[in-house]
């Protein structure tokens, strides 16, 4: 769903899975400084947007999801996972209760396959599940911005900012009265920063929560089976997950930045050594410089140099061995 944001001016559109609304707008690190100190906001209505409603919409949830929310109080954010039989990590969402519906923003092109699946579970509850992406818009405001919201618009209240669910037919209207807008790289860049796991890329087709840290933030350890929760709780127990999730240093002096699926090898071994990894997600930060998210090995050494492709990379732990 392509934005009428993309009509701004300097709008240079994003590619891949994130095609539909702005990379950026021109000056990347003039928006990320932006979005740092509470200014502007992020055009995300690319991604999917359900609502689960019915009086039986979070004791139901609760039996589906990683997460606490047969009690969750109206207005209070959350974020959940679904989890394969073999505790595989499938979609995530991020979720907020109106008091009489569950909205959450998924994953760009994941809404489809999620919908499917929670359709095939409602047997006898009284829920009913939908896809509002044509109707609704995600838009994100950072931490410390001082925007108003009008009242009819639901908000996500997050640490590291809020997300509304604001009507698509209201988003231009929005972004003259709330600019600037800043691209998705600005957006990502903070991500990173934040250490903050995203599905499709920090996640493939192996994935177990421990190795991301969604323990404690998507993942609840005291409520009761949903699916993939038995290995949850022998990873937990045993505490030994494969990989764990890295912060990565960049060799500043490099052009490229290393793509999606880099591999990464230990820098003593040089650029035919042993994989050990691959990065995640790479960006140019404003402070930083370049900076990525990877996943590693669990033996990996936590003082290891490594590299990305032929690019040196220092590691900062995120996830414990």
């Amino acid at each position: 769903m392509k934005s009428p944001l993309l009509s701004l001016p300097g709008a240079v559109p994003a590619e891949g899975v994130d095609e539909g609304v702005a990379a950026h707008y021109g000056d990347l690190f003039r928006e990320q400084r932006a979005l740092a100190e509470g200014a502007g906001f992020v055009d995300l209505s690319h991604r999917g947007v359900i609502t689960v409603s019915g009086a039986d919409r979070l004791s139901w949830l609760h039996l589906l999801l990683t997460q606490h929310v047969s009690e969750l109080p109206p207005h209070q954010a959350t974020e959940a996972l679904v989890l394969s039989a073999h505790g595989h990590v499938e979609h995530a969402l991020y979720l907020v209760d109106d008091g009489e519906t569950v909205w959450a923003h998924v994953e760009p092109g994941t809404q489809d396959a999620l919908l499917a699946y929670l359709e095939s579970m409602k047997f006898f509850y009284r829920v009913e599940v939908a896809d509002r992406t044509g109707e609704f818009a995600v838009v994100h405001l950072p931490a410390g911005s001082i925007t108003e919201v009008p009242a009819d618009v639901l908000v996500r209240e997050t640490p590291y900012g809020r997300d509304l669910f604001l009507p698509r037919t209201d988003l231009e209207a929005y972004a003259e009265e709330h600019g600037p807008a800043a691209g998705l790289l600005a957006y990502e860049a903070l991500r990173v920063e934040q250490h903050r796991p995203r599905l499709g890329f920090e996640t493939d087709h192996r994935t177990i929560p421990h190795e991301l840290g969604w323990i404690g933030t998507a993942v609840h350890l005291q409520k009761g089976c949903y699916r993939g929760q038995e290995t949850v709780a022998r990873v937990q127990n045993l505490g030994k997950p494969p990989r764990r999730l890295v912060f990565l240093h960049l060799d500043g002096s490099e052009v490229h930045l290393p793509p999606h699926g880099a591999e990464l090898r230990l820098a003593d071994e040089g650029p035919e050594g042993r994989k050990v990894g691959f990065v995640t997600t790479s960006v140019r930060h404003h402070e930083l410089g370049p900076v990525a998210l990877a996943l590693v090995k669990r033996n990996v050494p936590v003082d290891a140099r490594l590299l990305a492709d032929t690019t040196a990379a220092a590691q900062e732990v995120i996830v414990e061995p």
